[in-house]
């Protein structure tokens, strides 16, 4: 089962970025996501808003 959030470790490495970078930007990301009014968790986003975001909504990126 996929779960339901993505760490900034894994992203890091789909991003080909730094961790401190993807934590800087997951910051970014839980702003906008507690603008909309939704509970965030510090260090992780929705695995469908990351992809959202960074590849136009695709359900799965290789990593």
């Amino acid at each position: 089962m996929k779960q339901y959030y993505i760490g900034a470790p894994e992203a890091a490495r789909i991003l080909e970025l730094s961790e401190g970078k993807t934590y800087e930007i997951f910051r970014e990301l839980n702003q906008e996501l507690k603008a909309q009014g939704y509970i965030t968790v510090s260090g992780r986003v929705p695995r469908a808003f990351f992809n959202k975001k960074f590849f136009g909504g695709l359900e799965e990126v290789a990593g």
